[in-house]
């Protein structure tokens, strides 16, 4: 085990289904038996195989996704961003813009003194019975100061009532604001009313956020 190979526990084809196991993921048991059953080794208990495996760096991790963008402007649009990040223009102020949400009130485990054998008992489901709401917000990074509202919606009305409480805050700069494709983010009437008031949209590179 000095090096991965093909088939071994580390290697990408090693996975339980490439191997014809039928499950999909290793246990520290079932990694021993397998062992065991391949020949490799005639006797080894679990904690051994742990104690390999940590030696070699391996350790239980949960899986992560990525994708690449397929923006044919990838390029252009990362170099836009970059630049305003690191030279914000004279006269003007950079601003990152969002949405989040749905925020809602739910009960939440916690812990208090009580008798015994007699926990508070809180319901496994619950009805969110004052609606969700959604946060609208800006970071300027200028100051690092955030600046949000919190409505009902998240709709291209709500997105440019926001715009126009930025617009209001600066009344003499130009606005520079990067946010994601968001469909609300280029509705036209938020276009409209971006270029007829020193507003620039841009827009990050399609699946880059």
């Amino acid at each position: 085990m000095s090096r991965p190979e093909r088939g071994s526990a580390r290697s990408p084809g090693a996975t339980p289904r490439f191997l014809g196991k039928p499950f999909s993921c290793w246990s520290l048991a079932k990694l021993r038996d397998h062992l065991i059953d391949t020949g490799r080794v005639t006797s080894i208990s679990i904690e051994t195989v742990r104690r390999i495996l940590h030696e070699r760096g391996v350790s239980w991790q949960q899986s992560k996704t990525w994708k690449a963008s397929n923006d044919p402007d990838f390029t252009a649009k990362m170099r836009r961003i970059l630049d305003l990040y690191d030279h914000p223009p004279a006269g003007g102020r950079v601003l990152c813009v969002d949405e989040f949400g749905p925020l809602n009130l739910q009960p939440r485990a916690g812990k208090a003194w009580k008798p015994q054998g007699e926990p508070v008992r809180l319901r496994a489901t619950y009805r969110r019975e004052q609606g969700v709401r959604h946060m609208i917000a800006s970071l300027d990074l200028a100051t690092g100061r955030l600046h949000y509202r919190i409505r009902d919606r998240k709709r291209s009305r709500e997105f440019l009532a926001f715009l126009k409480t930025l617009r209001a805050r600066w009344p003499g700069e130009t606005l520079y604001l990067i946010l994601d494709n968001f469909s609300p983010h280029k509705h036209p009437t938020v276009r409209a009313w971006c270029q007829a008031n020193a507003v620039e949209l841009v827009f990050l590179p399609t699946y880059s956020s």
